[in-house]
């Protein structure tokens, strides 16, 4: 069975920092497409950033360009995603999504399909 887990959310002062995590158990293999994603109160979810099957490419939304970094430990299981200066519009639960099926297309550009595997969200929240 699949189990996705986030955490490390929490309320932060704009300008602040915060890293999130996410582990995935039940896949033996640690090559497939995960993301961020973050649904703000009354807003779609939408995504965040992406990272590829291979673990080498890596999608951002624009409004995250240049402040949120994802990563991941295959050892580990784990993704990451390191969001700095981060501003009031950035409050959110923020889920982690998981692809062992590597349907999901990631690039650059673009961060395509469905993910399979959710967890149950985390929340962060940005002061002014």
């Amino acid at each position: 069975q699949v189990k996705v887990v986030e955490s490390g959310g929490g309320l932060v002062q704009a300008g602040g920092s915060v890293t999130l995590s996410c582990s995935v158990s039940g896949v033996t293999s640690n090559e497939y497409p995960m993301g961020w994603f973050r649904q703000a109160p009354g807003k779609e979810r939408e995504e965040v950033a992406c990272n590829s099957w291979s673990g080498t490419l890596n999608y951002y939304a624009d409004s995250v360009k240049g402040r949120f970094t994802i990563s991941r430990d295959n050892a580990k299981n784990t993704l990451y995603l390191q969001m700095n200066n981060l501003e009031p519009d950035d409050t959110a639960m923020y889920y982690c999504a998981a692809d062992p099926g590597v349907q999901v297309l990631v690039s650059q550009t673009m961060c395509s399909g469905v993910f399979e595997y959710w967890g149950q969200g985390t929340q962060v929240t940005v002061s002014s």
